[in-house]
């Protein structure tokens, strides 16, 4: 039989993965009917809130393999609400940049997006709030170097 200590480890995981799932799954419903897939979302966020990123980093940032951002970029930008610079120090970094219809764009559909989290985070108070991030981040570093 399994220690106390193995069996509260699971059940961590499993409260923990379906929480995030039920969420998530809010949170993506109110994306799309914005038009953007999560990742889309995900990218036009970090450039609004982060300014011109290079290609090569936005996966890192926004937790998506690098071969992917490719493809969402390219989407964003036939949507206008992106557009591709090139690096002038360097050919080979090319840069991510929210266009002005882009910035108008998330600025219209952000706060929403805010409130929303905000109302699935309401069970929450503020206190328990902060004590869940910080508990979150200590459980996540260790997890990181596995």
């Amino acid at each position: 039989m399994e220690n106390e200590s193995v069996q509260k480890s699971l059940k961590l995981f499993i409260v923990l993965s379906r929480a995030y799932k039920a969420i998530n799954e809010h949170v993506n419903k109110a994306i799309q009917s914005n038009g953007l897939n999560p990742t889309e979302f995900a990218v036009l966020e970090l450039l609004y809130h982060k300014g011109d990123q290079p290609m090569q980093q936005i996966g890192g940032k926004i937790l998506l393999a690098s071969g992917s951002i490719t493809y969402v970029v390219d989407k964003l930008e036939q949507k206008g609400l992106l557009r591709r610079i090139a690096c002038p120090n360097d050919r080979r970094v090319t840069y991510a940049q929210i266009t002005e219809q882009g910035k108008a764009f998330i600025e219209e559909i952000f706060p929403e997006h805010a409130k929303q989290i905000d109302a699935l985070m309401s069970s929450l108070s503020d206190s328990e709030k902060t004590a869940a991030i910080d508990l979150l981040k200590k459980l996540g570093i260790p997890a990181g170097k596995f």
